[in-house]
């Protein structure tokens, strides 16, 4: 397994880090993703620590907290020094007016609830699940600070920001010496490329190290989904596919169709390609793969260990290539100057 710096921190992660969105499988939204017990759950992560994969990602949400509260059971007993824990924050995860959100109040009582969903005294990495603009900045970092100082968390970073978002969390926390997000879970995959537009270029500026949500699509690119076929009858996307990342048709298809030529050719799986190509892109420090089982996992972690050649790169980033949005499909002229991070 090879391991990168996740930014500009000394903290150094696994280029692939397992998702815990199928534990719990509470309520429909996350049942659709998975229904992983804490047995089940054990046996995951110890393929995944065999494999060399000790960081684990959760959210408050996910299965209303029981997701945090299968991990925190199915790594009892295991040298807590040896793991990476990250989850996240932010969205609504109750009816009170304060129960979401990036406030003083809210942040404080989300870590210590997580602490003891996960049965842990900290969070390696603590992570805003996407942006409060009802909440000051300066409240929210400040926060996080007292958070990392008080040894609650090691590393804070964010999910879904917008550019200036991060930006402008970056120059508050750089301003009062605030600890600074060094991490920010985005969406990225080859039918999801808008990452690179504006996100990439901050990431690679300021130091920023993407840690890769939905890497296959939303369930697109596993290569069950082909052009003139149907939905799997097992395919998530039944319940969720409306909840996710939108891919036109035509992209879905054209990308698919490029993913299995390459694949055919050097005896991977369309999955495998995949989150091989994410792994060679700039900024990208880990990609976080799920799995409902363990046949799921062992193909996912077979995308390590080799490349794809600069040829097989050409051709994917041809096939998933879209037309920018303004003012992005401006700046392509101007690339003597504002050369693409790519």
């Amino acid at each position: 397994m090879e391991y990168r710096h996740l930014g500009k921190s000394g903290l150094k992660v696994p280029v692939l880090s397992f998702g815990t969105g199928t534990f719990g499988g509470k309520g429909e939204f996350f049942s659709a993703w998975g229904s992983t017990d804490v047995a089940e759950a054990r046996k995951l992560i110890d393929i995944c620590i065999d494999a060399g994969v000790n960081m684990f990602d959760s959210a408050d949400i996910y299965s209303d907290g029981a997701a945090e509260s299968v991990l925190g059971e199915a790594i009892k007993g295991r040298p807590r020094d040896k793991l990476i824990l990250s989850t996240k924050a932010t969205f609504r995860n109750g009816p009170g007016a304060n129960e979401a959100g990036s406030s003083r109040h809210h942040l404080v009582r989300a870590v210590d609830s997580a602490l003891k969903r996960l049965g842990t005294d900290y969070i390696d990495l603590f992570q805003l699940h996407g942006f409060d603009a009802s909440t000051p900045v300066e409240e929210t970092v400040s926060t996080l600070d007292d958070l990392v100082r008080a040894g609650k968390l090691r590393y804070v970073g964010a999910s879904n920001f917008s550019g200036w978002h991060l930006m402008k969390s970056l120059a508050v926390s750089e301003r009062y010496g605030y600890a600074r997000y060094v991490a920010h879970q985005a969406y990225y995959s080859l039918v999801g490329r808008e990452y690179e537009w504006e996100l990439m270029p901050l990431a690679q500026d300021q130091g920023v190290g993407a840690v890769v949500w939905s890497p296959l699509g939303w369930g697109r690119l596993t290569g069950k989904i082909r052009r003139g076929q149907p939905l799997p009858a097992n395919s998530r996307l039944h319940v969720t596919a409306d909840m996710g990342p939108p891919v036109a048709d035509e992209l879905l298809y054209r990308v698919v169709d490029a993913l299995e030529k390459v694949a055919g050719d050097i005896g991977k799986t369309v999955p495998q390609v995949a989150l091989n190509w994410l792994l060679q892109r700039p900024t990208v420090s880990s990609v976080v793969v799920g799995a409902r089982d363990e046949t799921q996992l062992r193909q996912n972690l077979g995308a390590v260990g080799w490349n794809l050649t600069p040829a097989q790169v050409a051709e994917l980033d041809a096939a998933s290539a879209v037309t920018r949005t303004y003012p992005y499909w401006h700046q392509q002229g101007f690339l003597e100057r504002n050369p693409n991070p790519v």
